[in-house]
């Protein structure tokens, strides 16, 4: 099978380009013709001056892309197309263009840019919903996408022209969901319920299971208001004996090595963005993992990691992240927001050494079961036979069938 891959890369690295390049390895090795078309936001830092009002007329219907995305289709004349990220120099447009060639679209729902212009469901310190209950504009009111009303604006264009185009209903013929927290989401903000599929991301290669209990709690991420680190820096402060190893970085984190420094926080340490072995050596050192989200997780990948780590997480009880972690099972759930309780939860499976062993354990047989790349390959070939099948017979290009045949699927 001939697969179009596309997506729109982030100035800052995150989890949607690791689930891009993963796929896309998963099905060059598995014998089938990856192909991609990509862009990246640092093609924005060009546009300055009158050129400004370009990028927003380009993040609301990107012509020369669509353009240029066409002669794509014709040159590589994909059977399916899976789009990962559009936003921001791609566009929407680029879905018209794969109608016109009669080839089927599967869309991966990274994130809810599609329901809300921050595409995160979080304002003023908590999850916030306005966007779906009183209309996009509310997130113009309040400034939500990149503090700025304009921006705001340029986002909720895009989202409330291709609402009336159609776009979301008609030109993609698959959606895939990350947990059912998140396709539960997407069909309350208009999706067609039929459409959406869940599927989890996975983790690839294999980091094989920690062979020790951990002698450190240990969070892995990006810094960003949402992902609750001032509660986890306040909740650390409670619990001094226990040692805290911080993996990531981000915009607040002089601010946050500041306020550790103000608390006297010798039991948090701070190790920057680690290369990702470096990052799964460091996270089988960990008894568990602290996942202190605020926000509405889609499906966080150190969730998936921890568990093919062999290590329990505690997470928020919130979206998605108490869908994924069994409470008391493969890990432990904390009120949101909350320090202490927070910390009482650590404080708990610091000093149960065993019970967490055997939620290690558990972590490990749910991400075999769940969450590897041979389980995902089955589903991403169960989504794309289902995107080509919903096409009108009259529109399928003759060559599809002989490469089902052809192909490994049984």
């Amino acid at each position: 099978m001939k697969i179009l891959i596309v997506h729109n890369t982030y100035q800052q690295p995150g989890g949607e380009d690791t689930v891009f390049r993963q796929e896309r390895d998963l099905l060059r090795r598995t014998g089938h013709d990856a192909v991609t078309y990509e862009r990246s936001n640092f093609e924005a830092d060009d546009y300055t001056g009158l050129k400004r009002f370009v990028l927003v007329k380009d993040v609301i219907w990107n012509s020369s892309a669509r353009q240029e995305f066409k002669q794509v289709l014709r040159r590589e004349k994909p059977d399916v197309v899976h789009v990962h990220n559009t936003f921001m120099r791609i566009s929407p447009s680029i879905y018209g263009a794969c109608q016109d060639a009669g080839i089927p679209v599967v869309q991966s729902l990274h994130n809810y840019r599609l329901l809300c212009p921050a595409a995160n469901f979080f304002r003023a310190g908590k999850v916030c919903e306005e966007c779906m209950t009183d209309g996009l504009w509310r997130g113009v009111s309040h400034a939500c996408y990149r503090e700025s009303s304009t921006a705001t604006a340029t986002v909720a264009a895009m989202l409330t022209l291709h609402r009336a185009l159609g776009t979301w209903q008609r030109l993609v013929h698959s959606y895939v969901a990350l947990s059912e927290f998140s396709r539960q989401r997407f069909i309350a903000g208009g999706l067609p319920a039929d459409k959406i599929t869940v599927k989890p991301n996975f983790v690839d290669p294999d980091p094989g299971a920690r062979t020790t209990d951990g002698d450190y709690a240990i969070f892995i991420g990006r810094f960003s208001e949402e992902k609750g680190l001032d509660t986890l820096l306040a909740a650390f402060e409670q619990i001094r004996q226990v040692p805290l190893i911080i993996v990531g970085d981000g915009p607040p984190l002089e601010r946050l090595k500041a306020q550790a420094d103000r608390q006297q926080l010798t039991n948090v340490s701070f190790r920057g963005r680690l290369p990702r072995h470096e990052t799964w050596d460091a996270l089988k050192g960990a008894r568990f993992l602290v996942l202190p989200s605020e926000c509405y997780e889609n499906f966080p990948m150190t969730v998936a990691e921890a568990f093919a780590c062999g290590v329990p997480v505690i997470c928020s009880r919130l979206g998605a992240m108490q869908e994924l972690v069994a409470d008391h099972q493969t890990g432990i759930h904390f009120n949101p927001s909350d320090a202490q309780d927070l910390a009482a939860k650590v404080a708990w499976a610091w000093s149960h050494t065993s019970e967490l062993a055997q939620m290690g354990r558990r972590a490990r047989l749910e991400f075999e079961a769940k969450y590897t790349a041979d389980k995902n390959y089955l589903l991403l070939m169960e989504l794309y036979q289902r995107a080509r099948g919903s096409l009108p017979a009259a529109s399928r290009l003759q060559p599809l069938a002989a490469a089902v045949s052809q192909s490994n699927i049984h």
